[in-house]
């Protein structure tokens, strides 16, 4: 199968693209070219790669054509963040794919009411971000119902993988909160600790997307949230760190007004992005439908994007982490 996939070389990518040539497709890659994939892996050689500015192509109305061009069977869209971005491409692939999966994201739920949150739930999106999403999955998934397009919408959580920081335990994406857990030192939570994230691995994610293309008839026209099995509070998240580390957690607690006065206000933002929202999802639909069977827990698909981080972009002193007992290798179940 010809299977293009735009945003190759991103998160979910970097791992997608070897897991498709792995199964046999003929993998067309689409990016701007701007960066490698996070991973190397033999499989990029064997690969089409096709540099597109995306933005612009679409700004010119280009965009649907030029991938419709490419003459796929399937088309995966990583990186699709409007309606009208998902409309374009829709109108140029009508009756020219088997496929189309479009790559959502779990914050189209918004506040869940009952958790873990299932598909079948109502939506409460908000944010540009959220709502844009959700407009961009309605209309993917009215276009299967009313007009056969062939579509598969999966949501995947926080992702994580070799190459870029993981969700830290305050909700935002400053590694130095590892770096302190190591240590010992104190970290300052928000409130009491006990809202959640909920993690994937990008290994995880290229899974599901795997399986949503060889299970087509029962994927399309559905969408399916892709997480690891279980969430995680921020208390119990920074805990198990600094266990994994060889510490004893050093936490404090503090009403947010007060908490946010103790990072800058980029940090404050990302944690209340994910806080207030406190995703806890379920897997039950992917597992029936798709056989989805995420390798990682949510620790440690972070903690193998931890030790990368103090290897490569030395975190930490490899003789302190060393020097904590830590694993050298975090591995799978």
């Amino acid at each position: 199968m010809r299977t293009v996939v735009i945003g190759g070389t991103g998160h979910a990518g970097t791992y997608l693209v070897p897991k498709l040539v792995e199964a046999g497709h003929e993998v067309v890659s689409v990016t701007r070219g701007e960066r490698e994939p996070y991973r190397p892996d033999a499989a990029w050689r064997s690969i089409e790669t096709h540099n597109i500015d995306r933005e612009a192509a679409e700004r010119a109305g280009t965009f649907g054509q030029t991938i419709a061009a490419l003459e796929p069977d399937a088309v995966i869209d990583l990186i699709c963040y409007t309606k009208e971005s998902a409309s374009g491409l829709v109108e140029a692939l009508r009756g020219k794919v088997r496929q189309f999966i479009h790559c959502g994201t779990i914050f189209v739920q918004g506040h869940g009411v009952q958790v873990p949150t299932t598909e079948e739930q109502p939506r409460n999106p908000f944010g540009d971000y959220g709502v844009n999403k959700a407009a961009a999955e309605a209309y993917l998934l009215d276009e299967a119902q009313r007009n056969g397009f062939p579509v598969s919408v999966l949501h995947p959580g926080h992702i994580v993988g070799e190459g870029w920081p993981p969700l830290n335990p305050l909700g935002n994406f400053d590694p130095g909160v590892f770096a302190k857990l190591a240590r010992g030192e104190e970290v300052a939570l928000p409130h009491f600790g006990l809202e959640t994230v909920h993690h994937v691995h990008a290994d995880d994610v290229a899974q599901a997307f795997v399986l949503a293309l060889e299970n087509w008839g029962a994927s399309v026209g559905e969408s399916f949230y892709i997480v690891s099995e279980a969430a995680v509070t921020l208390r119990g998240y920074a805990e198990a760190m600094a266990a994994w580390f060889g510490q004893e957690p050093n936490l404090r607690f503090l009403p947010w007004a007060e908490w946010k006065q103790t990072v800058s206000e980029a940090d404050a933002g990302a944690t209340w992005e994910h806080v207030a929202r406190s995703p806890q999802h379920s897997i039950s639909k992917a597992k029936r439908v798709l056989g989805y069977q995420p390798r990682y827990t949510s620790l440690q698909a972070v903690q193998e994007a931890v030790e990368w981080l103090i290897v490569n972009e030395e975190l930490l002193p490899a003789s302190e982490f060393s020097n904590r007992g830590t694993k050298p290798r975090v591995s799978a179940r």
